[in-house]
């Protein structure tokens, strides 16, 4: 491929690779194909989320030239956004929970955003953010945008973050792996990536089997009883009703406990150099528990969804 030399940063976002974690499974039946969005240049696959959205609205008029854009974000949609911004002239404003941790905040800070951050609702552990520390944010986000009066991002309603992962997501896995996808596993926060990857990839084949990631303790999608809403596993697990949702593509619902998110991250980091976080290490579980049982022998497509590194301060590792 000739060399090119891009006009900006956003330009970078998308085509990562993606790598067959033969370690981790060597002692398993199958496959898992990974592909490594943690390697896009704000280190999570919400660089593409990001993008999508802001070009879309571009492109409608809906966002205006030098007007603020404004996103309630766990800290990876604030990231790519600060960078798209950033790289377009839009000032951006994050609202994050206290929560979450503090490198993305630090971030998102350092690449131009400025960075509201909300208290945790009472009884809410540091780390452990759940759909009331969510609903909080949110009315922190809906006053911001009004008070500003700016562009609402909007990642959870805004069909933006759906289109990314089916236009863009799933093709690239699906030329990566020259189709070779049996299953297609994702830990659940918006719904974006789920819903857009199996949307995409059962435009190919309508039989890959995809299914939903959700906290063990919190398995509100799957309808199980709420035992713990302040799960560890950042990015997702609200525990909350999701605009996306669409049941007929789900195959199964899947529950990984924390601390098997957390092992399976380690273990990721150990064995195939990829340094990972919480929610890439509920994926990594969840499909070594389906090639153990009633998925043995399949090749399961799944993404790294952002860097260890935006959790140095907590002990995941």
């Amino acid at each position: 491929m000739a060399a090119k030399m891009y006009s900006g940063i956003h330009e970078v976002i998308g085509n990562t690779p993606m790598v067959n974690l033969s370690r981790l499974t060597a002692d398993l039946t199958g496959n898992i194909f990974a592909k490594l969005e943690y390697l896009n240049p704000g280190f999570s696959k919400k660089d593409r989320i990001a993008l999508q959205i802001i070009e879309e609205a571009e492109k409608e008029g809906s966002l205006k030239p030098g007007q603020t854009v404004v996103e309630l974000t766990s800290g990876n949609t604030g990231t790519g956004m600060a960078i798209v911004c950033g790289g377009k002239g839009y000032p951006f404003v994050a609202v994050m929970s206290q929560g979450n941790s503090m490198e993305r905040a630090r971030m998102m800070r350092a690449l131009g955003a400025e960075v509201v951050l909300v208290d945790q609702a009472h009884g809410s552990p540091l780390g452990q953010v759940s759909g009331k520390d969510l609903a909080l944010v949110e009315k922190e986000a809906q006053r911001v945008t009004k008070e500003r009066k700016a562009f609402r991002a909007d990642q959870f309603n805004n069909p933006g973050n759906l289109r990314a992962h089916q236009l863009h997501t799933a093709q690239e896995m699906w030329e990566q792996t020259a189709g070779k996808i049996d299953v297609y596993v994702d830990f659940v926060g918006t719904g974006g990536t789920f819903f857009g990857c199996t949307r995409g990839l059962k435009s190919y084949n309508k039989d890959i089997r995809c299914y939903l990631i959700e906290p063990a303790s919190a398995a509100y999608l799957a309808g199980k009883d709420m035992t713990n809403p302040n799960h560890r596993i950042q990015g997702g697990g609200y525990a909350m009703n999701l605009p996306f949702l669409d049941q007929e593509l789900v195959e199964d619902y899947l529950q990984i406990t924390d601390e098997e998110a957390i092992n399976a991250a380690r273990k990721l980091a150990k064995r195939e150099g990829i340094f990972a976080g919480f929610s890439s290490g509920a994926n990594i579980a969840a499909a070594q528990k389906l090639l153990s049982g009633k998925e043995k022998g399949s090749n399961i497509a799944l993404t790294i969804n952002d860097s260890g590194l935006k959790y140095l301060s907590t002990n995941l590792y």
